[in-house]
């Protein structure tokens, strides 16, 4: 991820509409910013699941991804399991390895991607 044509700005979230993203099972709230141009597109967002939330697919972008609050369950395509809670993060790069996230109590992150 390269940062550039991203002059300094302030982000209230609580100020960003949120769109929902329905999953296999559970919904996924974003509120979303999108910075850089169309060749460096970088993408932030407050995500929150609902109790329950099963993703809808399999993974393959990268992301920066940090537990704000609840516990987030993540998959990967060899079988490896995580599990994060507050204060913790992953990061994963482009199609490095697929991942399925779910959450039995519900999750607030922060993603860059």
């Amino acid at each position: 991820m390269k940062l550039s044509a991203i002059p300094f700005c302030t982000t209230d979230w609580s100020t960003i509409e949120p769109t929902r993203h329905a999953g296999e099972n559970g919904e996924a709230l974003w509120r979303t910013q999108h910075f850089g141009d169309e060749t460096q597109p970088i993408r932030v967002r407050i995500v929150e699941y609902s109790a329950g939330y099963l993703a809808d697919h399999w993974c393959e972008k990268g992301h920066v991804l940090f537990c704000l609050e609840g516990e987030l369950h993540t998959v990967l395509d060899d079988g490896r399991k995580f599990v994060l809670t507050p204060g913790m993060s992953y990061q994963v790069a482009d199609h490095a390895e697929a991942h399925q996230s779910s959450t039995p109590i519900g999750a607030k992150l922060f993603i860059v991607d």
